[in-house]
């Protein structure tokens, strides 16, 4: 039956107009359509074979029709597959790329290589994809691009794939959900993109997970926490201190000069001097600006009487602070502004009594 429509095709392509062309696409496109569960695999490569010389010189609403008739057919002709993959024009090359599993990796790999990023979303969302593929996806791929990878649970990742991922995530805080509730994130992964995720995006994971992965995620910060203590260990602050001393010795130890320390990011002139001006030891100090929350942070410039500006700049100049939303420091203004002189004095007072005794 196939063998039939050959002199015919003949003619079409010596002497056919691009009309004949689409009609007899059309024609061999629902005879192929009939019987491709019973086709041998020689009928396969003949139908190719003609599919290949009709859409040489036909338009693109023919060949986007063509792709999507033969997309999800298990049997399709592999080379005019490969060649509708590689169109440029996404509305022939999507349906391909979305949805044939005749498509291998290596056709894959060479498209996300060197085409668009709609081409690249489209391979995304794939029900099944490999390492290779997903590499290259996520190293070109635009922020849609990576979100539709992390949320594709039929696409592994490899360690380097997750590594950028992560990296991306720092940034992005809808991908780091998406990649944190990746059953198959490694743990070294997941511990590195907690320990970067703002406090939303962990609410949110620990909203999103199971009892176990709850567990589990609480497990992981307490473990992170555990760790950087232990690594940084008590600070030296001897330098510092020499620095704000002078300062103080002068009667130039003022606001101006706690706000110039932030703004030249030296943090431990800035632990000493909000200390000194506090009038609270250094080690409180410390810890109250090394903590995760701005709220003792907040307190303890309160109750010194500085101005918005210069609490910002202490806060965001915090190690946890780099992580810190609009949202969060408009949050913090809030407290600030209804938090008294009076309330943060007494606070600041038990904290020095505490530490007296």
């Amino acid at each position: 039956m196939a063998v039939s429509l050959i002199p015919e095709l003949e003619d079409v392509v010596r002497h056919g107009t691009r009309t004949k062309r689409v009609d007899a696409l059309q024609r061999i496109t629902a005879l192929f359509l009939d019987g491709a569960k019973s086709y041998s695999d020689a009928h396969v490569d003949l139908f190719d074979d003609v599919f290949g010389l009709l859409i040489e010189e036909i338009e693109t609403k023919a060949r986007a029709e063509l792709s999507r008739h033969l997309a999800p057919v298990g049997n399709a002709p592999v080379k005019v597959l490969r060649t509708l993959a590689n169109d440029d024009d996404i509305a022939v090359a999507g349906p391909v790329l979305k949805y044939a599993p005749q498509l291998c990796e290596t056709d894959l790999v060479g498209v996300a290589k060197t085409k668009s990023q709609a081409h690249l979303q489209a391979i995304s969302v794939r029900p099944a994809l490999g390492e290779a593929v997903t590499d290259v996806l996520v190293r070109r791929g635009d922020r849609e691009v990576a979100h539709c990878v992390a949320d594709n649970r039929g696409a592994r990742i490899s360690q380097v794939g997750f590594v950028s991922l992560v990296s991306r995530a720092e940034a992005d805080g809808i991908l780091a959900e998406k990649v944190g509730l990746r059953p198959d994130i490694p743990e070294p992964m997941f511990r590195e993109l907690l320990t970067k995720a703002t406090a939303v995006v962990r609410s949110r994971l620990v909203a999103a997970a199971t009892a176990d992965g709850k567990a589990e995620i609480h497990r992981v910060l307490a473990k992170v926490s555990k760790e950087v203590r232990a690594r940084v260990g008590p600070r030296d602050h001897s330098a510092a201190q020499r620095v704000v001393l002078s300062l103080d010795r002068a009667g130039r130890l003022d606001e101006a000069a706690l706000a110039a320390f932030c703004s030249e990011n030296n943090f431990e002139e800035t632990v000493v001097a909000l200390a000194t001006l506090a009038k609270v030891p250094v080690n409180v100090s410390d810890r109250l600006l090394g903590g995760d929350r701005p709220d003792p942070v907040l307190i303890l410039c309160r109750a010194i009487g500085l101005n918005w500006s210069t609490v910002k700049a202490i806060i965001t100049l915090r190690p946890d602070a780099k992580n810190a939303s609009n949202q969060g420091l408009e949050s913090a203004f809030a407290n600030y502004e209804r938090l008294s002189n009076s309330t943060a004095r007494r606070v600041v007072r038990f904290w020095q009594v505490r530490q007296a005794g």
